[in-house]
């Protein structure tokens, strides 16, 4: 009895060392990884942009006295307006927030505040080119406050539209002037004007320095090229309120100094601009 009871306990110690060994063998699964976390838009960002804008101005003219009055009515081509192109570049930064909803949508505002070369002139000549009127206009920097709709066609691709409040410093000179042995004399109704042969050759000339608002519309795209760094490209066109300056005429003598309105219209610009933002 004894002997059978060893015998039975080796052949149990026996299968359990070779169920051990056995197992010890078996290869070994590696764990299974967690899935990465989906790319997210939400959060705060800033961030930098350079690029260009390009428009088109025009200025009209109209008097405020009797002299400036006769002035127009004899050059009566200045109630036509000097039309001209203005281009230049720009670059600034822009800081927003953004909030993701769903897979597919985005929301979000966004500021921005660019300085710009943005600049043009043009001129027209009269009367055989004795009389010339010229225009002038620079836009010294500009900044948005923007709403913006996102759609996601991938996870990391963004396209948007955007649209908003939009404002700026616009500088604004015109002239009119006399040209090759030009001269002008008018003394009516207390008011005159003297510019010429004799006299300076400028007759009127006036400048503004001056703030502008109005709205902006465009639309972009932004793609994410690491967890915390985006590129984009944008455009935007811009208008901004239009401004009539005051051109001083020449005194002439003890009269009431003339003048002459330069009524220019909106300052209407297109934007087209590439940056990067960095998210927060």
């Amino acid at each position: 009895m004894n002997r059978f009871r060893f015998s039975a306990f080796a052949a149990v110690a026996l299968f359990g060392v070779s169920s051990v060994a056995s197992a010890a063998d078996m290869a070994v699964k590696a764990p299974v990884m967690p899935a990465a976390a989906p790319y997210s838009w939400t959060g705060f960002y800033a961030g930098a942009n350079v690029g260009g804008g390009w428009g088109n101005q025009q200025s009209s003219y109209s008097p405020n006295d009797p002299a400036s009055g006769v002035v127009v009515n004899i050059f009566h081509d200045l109630v036509f307006p000097d039309s001209f192109k203005t281009s230049g570049v720009l670059g600034g930064m822009q800081l927003g927030y953004n909030y993701q909803f769903g897979r597919s949508w985005l929301i979000g505002l966004e500021t921005d505040f660019d300085g710009t070369a943005i600049n043009g002139s043009g001129s027209t000549s009269y009367a055989s080119g004795l009389e010339i009127s010229s225009a002038e206009q620079r836009i010294k920097w500009f900044g948005t406050l923007r709403a913006r709709l996102g759609f996601l066609p991938s996870e990391k691709l963004l396209g948007y539209f955007t649209g908003g409040f939009a404002y700026g410093r616009v500088e604004q000179t015109s002239t009119f002037a006399t040209a090759n042995g030009g001269n002008i004399q008018v003394n009516i109704g207390g008011f005159g004007v003297a510019c010429g042969s004799g006299f300076p050759p400028t007759c009127f000339a006036g400048s503004s320095n001056a703030m502008a608002t109005g709205w902006t519309l465009g639309g972009g795209l932004e793609y994410a090229i690491s967890q915390m760094w985006t590129i984009k490209a944008e455009y935007l066109y811009v208008s901004l309120g239009s401004k009539s300056v005051t051109e001083l005429g020449t005194l002439n003598g003890a009269l009431a100094q003339s003048s002459v309105n330069a009524n220019f219209g909106r300052t209407n610009f297109n934007v087209a601009r590439v940056g990067f933002n960095y998210r927060f």
